[in-house]
């Protein structure tokens, strides 16, 4: 009797010393930045819709793709569609960027982009304003959120973004109100990386030119696809480009 004790503890510690070990989970950071790889990038589309506090309508339907450098973002393609179907387009290719359909403004004869030095920034009020392909924000989303299964749900302000956003940064939203808080929502995929980003917020101490935009709440949906792809952005024809 005690001999066949024996061999079922023996046989017990064998099986429970020989389970599969669970896989440890993934850092999404450090898998972000096994794709920033350049010429490769990630593909979105977004809904991006507006608020009074009584109505909300949709603002703008977009997609756009993001090509990475050795240093994070090198260029950029976004198409918008307006809720009045008025259409604009921004390409930015790590030195100027590049204007077409309302964003341009009244141009000349037989031009259709508007060039501008510098960039690299969301293009207008309604995109997203925070961008998880930068290890920098993508980290504070992660510390700043609480987590519960594939999601992280947190807020961010205005200032925080300053700090850590290269995207945020250089954006005209960059001198609105620092205390300007973004609530968002973060979903990751299986692979660690982000699939979705929800974010809201509600503009105050805006910057002339936004004045009407003062009070009013954007919440933009955006989703990724395509991580690490290869993605390639052209910038227009010179001949079809004014300053």
């Amino acid at each position: 009797m005690r001999k066949t004790i024996s061999v079922l503890v023996v046989c017990g510690a064998f099986l429970v010393g020989t389970a599969p070990a669970q896989a440890a989970p993934k850092d999404p950071v450090r898998v972000l930045k096994s794709t920033l790889i350049p010429g490769h990038g990630v593909r979105y589309t977004e809904i991006a819709n507006w608020s009074d506090g009584v109505e909300t309508s949709q603002a703008y339907d977009t997609k756009g793709v993001l090509q990475f450098g050795k240093k994070g973002l090198a260029a950029y393609d976004i198409a918008s569609s307006a809720w009045d179907e008025e259409k604009d387009r921004v390409i930015y290719n790590g030195k100027a960027t590049y204007y077409s359909g309302a964003l341009a403004g009244e141009l000349p004869k037989g031009k259709t982009w508007l060039e501008v030095p510098g960039g690299g920034g969301m293009p207008s009020e309604y995109d997203h304003v925070l961008d998880p392909t930068e290890p920098t924000t993508l980290s504070a989303l992660l510390k700043k959120g609480g987590k519960s299964g594939n999601t992280v749900t947190g807020t961010i302000t205005f200032g925080e973004l300053r700090k850590v956003s290269a995207w945020f940064s250089r954006s005209d939203l960059r001198s609105w109100a620092s205390d300007t808080e973004v609530s968002y929502k973060l979903t990751l995929s299986s692979a660690g990386l982000v699939s979705r980003l929800w974010s809201s917020y509600t503009a105050k101490g805006v910057s002339e030119g936004y004045e009407d935009f003062e009070g009013s709440t954007a919440i933009v949906d955006t989703r990724y696809t395509g991580w690490g792809a290869k993605v390639s952005v052209k910038t227009p024809s010179p001949k079809t480009v004014t300053e």
